[in-house]
């Protein structure tokens, strides 16, 4: 085994549109009204850009009902339900949907497939806050699948139905999804597949360049947090995609030195919500233990932007 120690450093990685969105729209709302604003939840599923836009004067409540009325609320990137819509207003919240615009187009699906009379199999995880806000838009005809175990505990009268649609969570695992749409078929003839894929384009991106590194590292390094789904589908893709170990860590100090025993190839990545400084800190740590020649492995090119909510726009010129 050859004792020459490198990093094969996956691209693309961290920051998607919609992250970069969500984040930039909380601090021109700092900019433009001062403090206080208001986020619900976290903006993005990340404690480093929570905190730091906390330092700012940005201040994040778990409800609606927290923020005092008149106030300025941004919803985050994960989507919020039409029931938080009407509560805002109730409060006559001066509102920012920092929602990404593929959970938007999700929610968008939904409302459609329900009011053309489907039931609707939403293939995501329990208590995510993008499954509330998503089956929030028709939740009397909208059921839960989560996990291969989600598909047995569905109700008994939908073998029945006609008109049957999945959709799902946008930040999943493509290859188990895939596997809980078969069985979903193999339940539901009848089952029709949606127009379109609901799985973010840079979920997907982000898995295949992982699977690519995992292919030739002993040990993958996920940078993100633990509330961050399609961070946690990194270290599950890492590890079926043929890496003995892979680990998710906020920061380069919860790496574990003894983690590099008998390693010589250590993959990096990072998930969606997390900004590059993160991963440099982790490849600074992995330099000072010998792994300093760095290979960037790149699968996809990402040229996606999205535009900002109308109020924090730049003027035109």
């Amino acid at each position: 085994m050859s004792s020459h120690k490198k990093v094969l450093l996956a691209a693309p990685r961290g920051y998607c549109a919609g992250v970069d969105r969500a984040v930039e729209t909380v601090e021109r709302a700092l900019e433009k009204y001062g403090t206080p604003v208001y986020v619900r939840k976290e903006i993005v599923h990340n404690r480093y850009v929570v905190d730091t836009l906390a330092e700012r004067g940005a201040i994040f409540v778990d409800e609606t009902f927290e923020v005092p009325a008149g106030s300025h609320l941004v919803f985050s990137a994960h989507g919020v339900s039409p029931a938080v819509h009407a509560e805002a207003e109730k409060l006559s919240l001066k509102t920012l949907d920092a929602s990404c615009p593929l959970v938007t187009k999700v929610h968008n699906e939904v409302k459609r497939f329900a009011r053309d009379g489907y039931h609707i199999l939403f293939i995501g995880h329990q208590g995510h806050e993008e499954v509330e806000g998503t089956t929030g838009e028709a939740p009397e005809v909208t059921h839960l699948v989560d996990g291969v175990a989600g598909v047995d505990a569905l109700p008994e009268f939908l073998a029945d139905e006609d008109k049957l649609m999945w959709l799902s969570q946008t930040t999943l695992s493509v290859d188990e999804t895939m596997e809980i749409v078969t069985l979903l078929h193999q339940k539901y003839p009848q089952l029709q597949d949606p127009p379109s894929d609901d799985i973010c384009y840079a979920t997907q991106n982000r898995q295949v360049a992982v699977k690519k590194i995992s292919e030739a590292a002993d040990l993958v390094i996920v940078v993100g947090s633990q509330n961050s789904s399609n961070s946690k589908r990194l270290v599950e893709v890492a590890l079926q995609s043929g890496a003995k170990a892979s680990y998710l860590v906020d920061y380069a100090h919860q790496i574990d030195p003894a983690w590099f025993e008998g390693v010589t190839t250590i993959g990096v990545s990072s998930g969606a919500s997390v900004p590059e400084i993160l991963v440099t800190g982790v490849l600074e740590l992995l330099a000072q233990h010998g792994f300093d020649e760095v290979e960037e492995v790149r699968t996809a090119a990402e040229k996606i932007t999205f535009a900002l909510p109308r109020d924090l726009r730049p003027p035109r010129a």
